[in-house]
């Protein structure tokens, strides 16, 4: 039995997420489709991070086990193959053979995430940022986004039902930067909670608007609160950038 990575790049305007669920379309389940329909068997995928509805990845990865061996000249084929039967607005960039004990999540170093806002109409833009045309402060954002570097529990920023052992995340980068006319915000961590980077995103939101202060948005990271938390800013402006091994 061999170990593959698959890594994918994904549009999610029209999906419900990464993970398969029973009653919605989602990425994984649309890659295992194409799969099953290339290699006629079953395949259950195990993803590297998990991306909410709406969210878009420009790298994102799976790995799958499977009786077959090939080589790169070959691998490139199989990825031509599966990319005609995938969507549109998803394409499969690798599969590669990887050691036998590689996992695609628990050996993922860090993901780093883009949040991107504009705040002039851009009919280019609409579904791969958040359209704010309202002033923001820069330099109060940044304050906010250095404060995020020096804590490790996010329980404030983990939405309600998620199933997880601790809230501990290891924060590596954090900061707003202008681009191409737009916001973004950059952050890089070891892992992150269900909602978390939108969370963040939208609390500093309010900092950056003037709403709350920089001591009131220290107080709400230690609160363990998710009722100060803004998890208000829509999905369609976040994308996973990458997956660190």
């Amino acid at each position: 039995m061999s170990r593959f990575f698959v890594e994918v790049a994904y549009k999610g305007t029209n999906y419900a997420g990464f993970q398969v669920q029973h009653n919605a379309n989602t990425i994984q389940a649309e890659v295992e489709k194409a799969l099953k329909i290339y290699f006629k068997r079953d395949f259950e995928l195990t993803g590297s991070s998990r991306t909410d509805a709406g969210v878009h990845a420009l790298q994102n990865f799976f790995h799958f086990d499977m009786d077959e061996t090939f080589q790169l000249s070959e691998s490139i084929e199989v990825a031509y193959h599966l990319n005609a039967i995938l969507p549109r607005d998803i394409v499969m960039k690798e599969i590669r053979m990887v050691e036998d004990l590689a996992h695609s999540r628990f050996d993922a170093l860090y993901r780093t995430y883009e949040y991107s806002i504009y705040n002039a109409k851009n009919p280019f833009l609409e579904d791969r940022a958040y359209y704010y045309p309202y002033p923001l402060d820069l330099n109060l954002l940044n304050e906010a986004a250095a404060i995020i570097l020096m804590n490790t529990d996010f329980q404030s920023f983990s939405k309600k039902n998620t199933q997880v052992y601790t809230y501990e995340c290891n924060i590596m980068e954090s900061a707003w930067e202008t681009h191409n006319h737009k916001l973004i915000y950059r952050i890089r961590g070891s892992r992150f909670l269900r909602g978390m980077v939108r969370g963040l995103v939208g609390t500093m939101l309010r900092v950056g608007a003037g709403k709350i202060g920089i001591d009131e948005f220290r107080d709400i990271i230690k609160a363990h609160d998710i009722s100060r938390v803004d998890f208000s800013t829509p999905s369609h402006g976040l994308v996973l950038i990458n997956v660190g091994y």
